[in-house]
């Protein structure tokens, strides 16, 4: 990594920092790492105090990581420290029905075997990925601006100033976005967004279970919405259960043996007695999308560029590639001499990253819509497909590359490499 006195030395004239970034979340800290390995100064600017991230305690909180994104993380030398903490998704099972019933035989299996590349993800808690990020921001000389918010920005030729709510006042090369599906960001520069709510809310919690999941994940898809079984380390798995958001509020009012009431019929009785572990948390669901992800001095990344229904988990795993495809943009484009906030050069990120983003804010919605109904004709073509699919291993070996991200055009990081 550059020394950090040389990147000051190397900063133009007038900045205070080459890359500013909004926004202190796992794809925000991440790309800020990403960017001080790749020699530039940056400060990173977040709302949260820093003693909200210091909690290691388990919360029941996990991410399905797909290949890519371990990928990136080894890139960012992250990986090592994390790999015997993260449990591997060997299987995927994708099923519908109707609470109660069970599932319909028409069964959808992925399988890990089926590629080269061994587990075809990882399940990470949040309370191991996170702070494992932080530690490496302080090593890689991250200034980080904890418990403050940007609240005006104002482009120039030179650069972007940024001001703060403690009325401090930063110059930057480049402000990044990367707060949120309301970014703030994104409405200073005057970047519309795409929006719907799907009436929809995820309720998140973890359970412990008496038989072991396998490293099998399971998507059962019911009328109000899917729900994901993520297998965590141990004999725990992680659960993302959509409801209607009328219902989930009622559900999550209930005391925990009023949750797990509502719970068991749907997740059945296949891993034997379930209960509890951690808290319980809920995300209301809809889809955002930018009608550019920059503008002038400006890129937004993850939910504030994209937010996607979690129909496939692949969120976090969209935001990673976006970190990738940036840091290596902005990386490149300094190694040439030119000024990398310049809207030429923050437009090559655009075009790398917006079209398979927009697929996969199509796909995701398009299934949450075919799925989320109890419409008789939907569900036997849906069920037809499912099984039609998993008949067919050639293309079910498609989806399980594209759902790892091993295909199209990766960024260095997205593939283990360091920029």
């Amino acid at each position: 990594m550059d020394n950090p006195d040389r990147r000051r030395i190397s900063r133009p004239m007038g900045l205070d920092t080459d890359i500013l970034i909004a926004g202190g979340g796992l794809n925000g800290t991440t790309l800020a790492l990403a960017l001080a390995s790749g020699g530039f100064d940056v400060t990173l600017v977040d709302p949260a105090p820093a003693a909200a991230r210091a909690d290691d305690a388990f919360d029941g909180r996990g991410y399905a990581l797909s290949i890519l994104s371990q990928r990136v993380l080894a890139g960012l030398g992250l990986w090592e420290g994390l790999k015997d903490r993260a449990g591997p998704i060997l299987d995927i099972k994708v099923t519908d029905g109707r609470a109660g019933e069970g599932p319909s035989p028409f069964v959808l299996h992925f399988d890990h075997a089926e590629i080269e590349e061994g587990p075809m993800g990882y399940m990470v808690e949040d309370r191991h990925l996170r702070p494992a990020i932080i530690d490496a921001l302080s090593d890689a000389g991250v200034r980080q601006l904890d418990g403050r918010r940007i609240v005006a920005q104002e482009p120039s030729e030179s650069g972007i100033a940024a001001t703060l709510d403690d009325g401090a006042r930063l110059a930057a090369g480049v402000l990044v976005g990367c707060d949120g599906r309301m970014s703030g960001t994104a409405a200073r520069a005057g970047i519309r967004h795409m929006r719907w709510d799907y009436g929809q809310t995820a309720l998140v919690c973890a359970v412990a279970h008496e038989r072991s999941h396998k490293g099998t994940a399971h998507q059962f898809f019911m009328p109000a919405g899917p729900l994901a079984i993520l297998p965590l380390a141990g004999d725990r798995s992680s659960i993302v259960w959509t409801e209607t958001t009328d219902r989930a509020s009622e559900i999550q009012a209930l005391d925990d043996a009023g949750y797990l009431d509502e719970l068991r019929p749907r997740f059945g009785d296949f891993l034997g007695e379930i209960s509890l572990a951690g808290r319980r948390f809920t995300y209301p669901l809809g889809l955002s999308f930018a009608h550019h992800f920059v503008a002038p001095r400006v890129a937004l990344l993850g939910d504030a560029a994209h937010a996607v229904h979690p129909i496939a988990g692949q969120g976090l795993n969209a935001g990673l590639k976006d970190v990738a495809a940036l840091a290596e943009v902005l990386t490149e484009a300094r190694r040439r001499g030119e000024d990398v906030g310049r809207l030429d050069v923050l437009e090559r990120y655009e075009r790398w990253r917006r079209f398979d983003a927009a697929t996969l804010a199509l796909a995701t919605d398009t299934f949450n819509r075919l799925f989320s109904n109890d419409n008789p004709v939907l569900r036997m073509v849906r069920d037809l497909g499912l099984g039609a699919t998993n008949a067919l291993p050639r293309l079910r070996r498609s989806f399980i590359r594209e759902a790892a991200g091993l295909t199209g055009d990766l960024p260095r990081l997205a593939q283990g490499r360091p920029l």
